[in-house]
């Protein structure tokens, strides 16, 4: 009986473990590639740039990772969406283009007006057009599937927009990396409002439209107290302090969960935040695994970038409440049911 009781249990928490939230890292085939940017694209794949190895990535949910070189060399893809004409846009930000590529792999470049423009951020718009960031040329630039660029300064001199997200009231929200402390709004003909945050942080990184409507966003202020920040669209900023970290670069998504999931690289951590501000940290197996980007799967997890770990990570999120219990937790507890009965039985006074 002893060893059907530890049979049991075994079972059990080894059923419970793998129903909980859990990590899995899928290699990358390119050495030291340095993964960034990574979204969810067509025929339920993901598709990732390598910023190192100049390719973009394509991973199936099993595993199974393509890749496909840009034609320029050292081009420095970073950040990838995809478009409303069904192919993958991405930035590449060593040599001043936005790339196009189709679910089959062919690649064109489109250059940017502006020199040495640092494109960082890119994502589809409500107008049919994609829209991406310019750290150094401090510019919201916006591109038409057929490749046609138009750019848009920013207001406040070196503001550094790095990241850029569509919001629910139709416009565009980016994110100012070097100015202290400040949101942007742009509409889709070009009018931008800046919103101060609330706290006087060193500046603000990934940003995405939240469960609630609202967007969230990164901030980071060096070694004191990091933020996730909530902005409505009418500009009223709250924060929500997380661990100590450099957060720059770090990026933020909207889980199937409700929760707000952001990378930090520094602590090689996943946060997952809720709407009122609770974080709870996932720490990644590989160190430095160093995540940046995150999304949501087709398959419904999440799915992140590791810039110096070289994979690409999944979290597996526990199935939502009402779902009936997997077959080797009914069996686990069945188990453990029939030897509580067993040893009650045993206790009981003959008769």
């Amino acid at each position: 009986m002893r060893n059907i009781f530890v049979w049991a249990t075994w079972l059990l928490v080894s059923a419970v473990t793998g129903f909980a939230q859990q990590i899995t890292e899928f290699p990358i085939p390119t050495v030291n590639s340095q993964p960034s940017g990574i979204t969810r694209g067509p025929g339920g794949n993901l598709w990732f740039a390598e910023y190192r190895g100049n390719k973009i990535g394509r991973i199936t949910t099993s595993g199974a990772v393509t890749e496909f070189l840009i034609p320029t060399p050292s081009s420095g893809p970073y950040g990838i969406t995809a478009g409303p004409d069904g192919n993958l846009w991405f930035t590449e930000l060593l040599t001043n283009r936005i790339g196009r590529i189709t679910s089959g792999g062919t690649v064109t470049e489109f250059p940017i007006p502006t020199a040495n423009s640092d494109s960082v951020g890119i994502t589809a718009g409500p107008d049919g057009n994609l829209w991406f960031t310019e750290v150094f040329g401090n510019k919201i630039g916006r591109i038409t599937t057929s490749g046609a660029v138009t750019e848009f300064p920013i207001p406040t001199p070196f503001g550094g927009p790095f990241g850029i997200a569509a919001g629910l009231d139709g416009n565009l929200w980016f994110t100012e990396s070097q100015a202290v402390g400040k949101i942007g709004r742009i509409t889709t003909i070009g009018a931008i409002t800046e919103f101060p945050l609330a706290t006087n942080t060193t500046g603000a990184s990934g940003i995405t439209l939240g469960p609630d409507g609202n967007l969230w966003f990164t901030e980071y202020i060096g070694p004191s107290p990091s933020f996730i920040g909530r902005i409505t669209t009418s500009g009223v900023v709250t924060d929500f302090p997380v661990p100590p970290s450099n957060r720059a670069g770090a990026q933020i998504t909207t889980g199937p969960d409700g929760n707000l999931w952001s990378t930090d690289a520094g602590a090689n951590t996943i946060h997952r935040i809720t709407l009122s501000g609770l974080n709870t940290e996932f720490p990644i197996p590989t160190f430095p695994g160093s995540p940046v980007s995150i999304t949501v799967g087709p398959d419904g997890n999440l799915w992140f970038t590791e810039f110096e770990g070289n994979h690409i990570g999944r979290i597996t999120l526990p199935l939502p409440p009402g779902t009936p219990l997997p077959p080797s937790i009914l069996f686990a507890l069945l188990g453990l049911a029939v030897i509580a009965l067993y040893q009650v039985k045993r206790r009981l006074p003959a008769r």
